[in-house]
């Protein structure tokens, strides 16, 4: 499954991929294939659940990045073609908006429901390094809801995720 997430994210217009490593991250690193835009980073504190994850990635982010998404490994339904569409729509909205009025969070929705991955803005970066707890980005997009712009997809794998061998039995 990580690997067909990571091949769905490479095949996108992304500069770089940055994969958080925790528990068991010898096994899932051996798993993946090599690429160029693929960088690995340990998270030492991966017990203290998936902000500590973003935080340490968004560390390792370059710094010509204007914008960064955080993508769940365990989302394999969510292709190329949405990434790209994420993308162009955050260019497109803000393209001639002066500042006050850009979005600069972008959240794929099915039928109604928000999902993932998220595109930031270089601008939210700072604000995600500071979340406290294992909240995600959830707070901050409630904190920021001016910013946000929400896109519709008719492709239900923005709100799907597999946690358990019995979410697979329905692919």
């Amino acid at each position: 499954m990580i690997n067909h997430s990571v091949k769905n994210i490479l095949g996108s217009s992304i500069n770089e991929l940055i994969i958080i490593l925790g528990y068991e991250n010898k096994i899932i690193k051996n798993l993946i294939e090599n690429h160029n835009k693929i960088k690995f980073v340990y998270n030492e504190s991966f017990k203290n659940g998936i902000s500590s994850s973003i935080k340490i990635g968004l560390k390792h982010i370059s710094k010509n990045a204007e914008a960064f998404f955080i993508c769940h490994g365990d989302m394999p339904k969510v292709n190329q073609n949405i990434y790209n569409k994420l993308i162009k729509a955050r260019y497109k909205y803000n393209k001639k908006l002066s500042s006050e009025f850009k979005r600069e969070i972008i959240i794929p929705t099915y039928e109604g429901l928000e999902g993932n991955p998220i595109l930031f803005s270089k601008f939210m970066k700072e604000k995600i390094i500071n979340i406290k707890g294992d909240f995600g980005a959830k707070k901050i997009i409630e904190l920021n809801e001016k910013k946000v712009l929400r896109i519709p997809f008719k492709n239900e794998g923005v709100t799907l995720d597999y946690d358990t061998q019995e979410d697979f039995d329905f692919i």
